[in-house]
């Protein structure tokens, strides 16, 4: 991955995501926008992401890119993700990414800890019965699965 593929349409989407925001337009957090965005479904830790980042921006600093990362989290702007790995993840807000759907969930392997993103909107129905039964609307909800990937269950003795 580099920084800066398909850098003129992502540029102008991220300048105004920032300016929307009431944000100040900085290099450090195109930067940022533009590691996440280009690379969907990998859940970035705050220090992989400050890697990629200083590739092309070795002066940025770590306590720039923490700053950032949280700014641009309470904003909803990026999505924080806890995967129970012990680590803060970080991947581009699905609602400002170009593949957006309404959900998208986690299945988390418990052998090698490989994380996968899938989309559907399995959980649907349960919503709606949720809100014409109890009255309550459900805006959102986060799925993670925990099992055994198909290259874990080809290495080992797990059985399906």
């Amino acid at each position: 991955m580099k920084i800066g593929d398909d850098m003129p349409e992502n540029q102008d989407q991220f300048k105004n995501l920032l300016k929307q925001n009431g944000l100040k337009v900085t290099t450090q957090r195109i930067a940022i926008l533009e590691v996440l965005s280009n690379m969907p479904g990998k859940h970035l830790t705050a220090e992989e992401i400050y890697d990629y980042v200083k590739k092309k921006y070795p002066e940025i600093g770590l306590a720039t890119v923490y700053r950032t990362i949280q700014l641009l989290s309470e904003l909803n702007v990026i999505d924080k993700l806890n995967l129970d790995d012990g680590y803060v993840r970080y991947e581009i807000g699905m609602k400002n990414h170009k593949e957006a759907s309404h959900h998208h969930h986690h299945l988390i392997c418990l052998d090698c800890g490989d994380i996968y993103a899938f989309q559907d909107d399995l959980l649907e129905t349960l919503e709606e019965r949720i809100k014409d039964t109890l009255g309550f609307q459900v805006v959102d909800h986060e799925v993670k699965l925990y099992g055994h990937c198909k290259k874990c269950l080809g290495n080992s003795n797990h059985r399906i």
